[in-house]
């Protein structure tokens, strides 16, 4: 597989925040997977979708973030991402 200048950049803004140390990290994980910068993307907003959805259900942080492999921080961020602005 082999991507473009401009797919690994898109690759590289999407995923900014997973970024380690070593940018190139990031699109050599990409590529050894095949994701696309889009893909990664739409991807993110499924497990985000789905996240929101477990925690309206019932679904406790603690419980998101042991299932998805993120940290609270994160699940809480994304829950409350996706609450109506008042």
């Amino acid at each position: 597989m082999s991507y473009t200048e401009a797919e690994v950049s898109a690759a590289r803004a999407a995923m900014g925040m997973y970024r380690g140390e070593a940018e190139g990290e990031v699109a050599a994980a990409l590529a050894v997977v095949g994701l696309s910068a889009e893909r990664a993307h739409k991807e993110a907003k499924i497990r985000d979708d789905m996240i929101r959805v477990a925690h309206r259900s019932g679904a406790s942080l603690r419980q998101l973030a042991e299932v998805s492999g993120l940290g609270r921080e994160a699940v809480t961020s994304i829950v409350e991402s996706g609450r109506p602005q008042h």
